[in-house]
């Protein structure tokens, strides 16, 4: 029989990656000519990616960014990150213990992530993590990536878990769009990385705290959901 199962989005869900993010665009901007980003504000574009983030960048200079720039920026940004796992990053206030909780309670655990996958391995080995997971599906394990409701269902499904007992929590638009797009009811964290709050979203519930994640809330949604 499959186990109930909770997915998880990475960055910005279960790690505060932003420090090392965050530090990785700036290296690469500084080979731009440009000068360092403000952590406080650009932190709300962490979650969108580097290439997201490295546009924003060059947007808020008024300067140009030809595609091949756009390219050698990027591959320095990856190279840089890549380099210093896990420098800064570590796990959200209270995701040890509710990793614990949903383990002693008999349910698989994954990651879904639109990470690249050996970044997203590194990471999760690095802190120590890996064991706690069935599976760790980055955006380059299958041919198709969140909002691709694809990417969560087959993550699922390489974890051997129960899509029709699944919950997945995430801290942005596109989780919840994703998880809404498989059917699957979906927590979204409030401290992540997004430019707006998830309330406007509709996630199935909000917390601000891993402490908030129950037993008791996984199995609520889940039955609302079947």
């Amino acid at each position: 029989m499959k186990r109930p199962i909770i997915v998880f989005d990475l960055d910005g869900t279960l790690i505060d990656t932003a420090p090392d993010l965050l530090d990785s665009l700036n290296h690469s901007l500084a080979a731009g000519a440009l000068a360092a980003v403000d952590a406080v504000g650009f932190r709300r574009f962490v979650g969108q990616g580097a290439r997201v983030m490295i546009e924003r960048a060059y947007a808020a200079a008024r300067r140009e960014l030809p595609a091949e720039e756009h390219d050698r920026l990027f591959a320095l940004f990856l190279d840089h990150y890549d380099a210093g796992i896990p420098g800064k990053s570590r796990p959200y206030p209270g995701v040890l213990e509710a990793i614990a909780r949903f383990e002693d309670a008999g349910f698989a655990l994954a990651v879904c992530t639109n990470k690249y996958q050996a970044s997203s391995l590194a990471l999760i080995e690095a802190l120590g993590l890996t064991k706690h997971f069935t599976a760790i599906a980055g955006q380059d394990v299958f041919p198709f990536r969140k909002p691709d409701p694809r990417h969560l269902l087959k993550t699922i499904e390489l974890a051997g878990g129960d899509p029709g007992r699944a919950l997945m929590v995430g801290d942005s638009q596109t989780d919840i769009d994703t998880a809404k797009a498989a059917g699957i009811p979906v927590v979204a964290v409030d401290f992540g990385y997004t430019d707006r709050h998830v309330r406007e979203f509709e996630p199935s519930a909000i917390i601000s705290h891993f402490d908030e994640l129950t037993l008791e809330l996984a199995r609520r949604l889940m039955d609302a959901a079947g």
